[in-house]
């Protein structure tokens, strides 16, 4: 079912009532060309704007005038030439009831509405570009260069949506697990597609297929890969054989865009070997050691030291590492096997907002983002609140060039093993994750997925006896 208008209407007044005055600007996504203007990529709509406006279509602006109670949609009407391409669209006027908008005015009428509240002194509001076609636009409309737009976006715009998407609704929670149901059916294709002497992107078609089938798109880039220790690896170019390990990060998207975001770890044959069995059963107790922390109120840094702590204890009891593993999470060691962060907001964007800054988006008023390394890629940290849906993905990854950088600066030698570690550079790295919703009484696993695959489990998926 589509968000309802009302929805819409609450929604933006919601943030009328925040932000107090002034005018809020929003920029849509317009079509971009890949490699001429005509062959575009995949249009995606801005998620704010589709927060707040719901139009779903390209070449749209939006401004809330707080001052004078008006909410406005600015976009041009089809020509003929349009449509002899795209076929026939409702109207402007009818794109924008829907949303529960009454006025519409041409796109060309932008620039003098924003030029005229900005001469009167009018605050105008915007959010930090991430496009380049925003950029030009922004520049177009406020006289403002690229390179000082960001500094110059309004931070209260920012803080007051962070606010409001950071809590999802029912509705939206709904959403989210049509995707993760999706994604779940993505990687049970992995799953039993996975074998020795195929390639990557054979794979990667069968796990991208099933999205396409039910008609949705993909969340993000897939990873499906046997370089693991890779961490956003989206190039298929590998062949599978016997002894490795198969990574996928696959998620789907509703037609609605929310998003779902889960990995899955596999043998390529048909077991793993003993040190990757090992390495498996420590990156599962790694995951419930932080999903025990998921309680409402407890930072999410918690939840990653917890992590942290038993991937360092589990290094321990392979040799790999030495002395207290509380002390070698807090002090960054054990970022040698976990450089990132344990997960992330996820909503209408699979990092939800990242483009309007991870500090205000996964960290309270009064935290400040560690600049230490593996801390540094924690993207949520912040007190668990209710309505926050959030990603687990702890990982195990052994990195040969971060290895080498480490051991010759010396770094943490009270804590890493060096001299153990050259029988493991081949290992490459393994993780799973799943979505998680903070609820009033703690952490609800989202979707028909009921926890991470155990070994046996996973070995029973590779048979296509799994409903996961």
């Amino acid at each position: 079912m589509p968000i309802s208008k009302d929805t819409y209407r609450q929604r933006r007044a919601e943030l009328k009532r925040e932000m107090g005055g002034g005018l809020l600007l929003f920029l849509g996504n317009a079509e971009v060309g890949m490699n001429y203007a005509d062959n575009t990529y995949r249009f995606r709509q801005d998620s704010t704007f589709l927060y707040y406006f719901g139009l779903d279509y390209s070449g749209l602006a939006a401004v809330i005038d707080i001052d004078k109670d008006a909410e406005i949609i600015f976009g041009n009407e089809l020509t003929i030439d349009d449509i002899v391409w795209t076929g026939t669209q409702p109207t402007l006027k009818e794109k924008a009831e829907v949303v529960g908008i009454t006025r519409t005015l041409p796109l060309s009428s932008l620039k003098d509405y924003v030029g005229k509240a900005a001469a009167k002194g009018q605050p105008v509001h915007y959010l930090p570009p991430y496009r380049g076609d925003h950029q030009v636009w922004l520049w177009e409309l406020l006289g403002i260069e690229p390179a000082a737009q960001a500094a110059q976006a309004s931070l209260p715009l920012v803080k007051a949506i962070v606010r409001q998407r950071n809590h999802k609704s029912e509705e939206e929670i709904r959403l989210i697990e049509e995707s993760v149901d999706l994604s779940t059916e993505m990687h049970l294709a992995a799953y039993r597609t996975v074998r020795p002497g195929i390639h990557e992107s054979q794979v990667a078609a069968a796990v991208e297929e099933v999205a396409c089938r039910h008609g949705n798109a993909l969340a993000f880039p897939t990873i499906a890969t046997v370089k693991g220790q890779v961490l956003h690896n989206h190039g298929f170019i590998h062949d599978l054989k016997e002894g490795d390990i198969f990574l996928l990060d696959a998620g789907a998207e509703t037609w609605l865009h929310y998003a779902g975001d889960l990995s899955s770890s596999m043998p390529v044959g048909e077991r793993f070997s003993a040190r990757q069995e090992a390495v498996y059963e420590i990156h599962l107790a790694s995951f419930w050691a932080a999903v025990d922390r998921l309680l409402p109120g407890v930072p999410f840094r918690e939840a990653h030291l917890a992590a942290a702590t038993k991937i360092a204890e589990g290094m321990k009891a392979l040799g790999l590492m030495k002395g207290d593993p509380a002390e070698a999470a807090a002090t960054g060691a054990y970022a040698l096997f976990f450089p990132c962060g344990l997960g992330h907001m996820v909503g209408l964007d699979v990092h939800d907002m990242e483009n309007l800054g991870e500090q205000y988006v996964g960290y309270a008023e009064n935290q400040v983002k560690s600049t230490l390394f593996g801390f540094k890629s924690l993207r949520l940290a912040r007190p668990l609140e209710p309505g926050f849906v959030f990603t687990i993905e702890p990982g195990i990854y052994f990195i040969p060039e971060l290895m080498d950088q480490w051991q010759a600066e010396h770094r943490f030698e009270d804590f890493i093993c060096y001299d153990k570690l050259h029988a493991w550079r081949d290992f490459t790295g393994l993780r799973n994750e799943l979505n998680y919703v903070m609820t009033p009484t703690g952490a609800r696993l989202l979707g028909t997925i009921k926890k991470p695959m155990s070994i046996e489990e996973v070995y029973a998926a590779k048979e296509g006896k799994s409903k996961r």
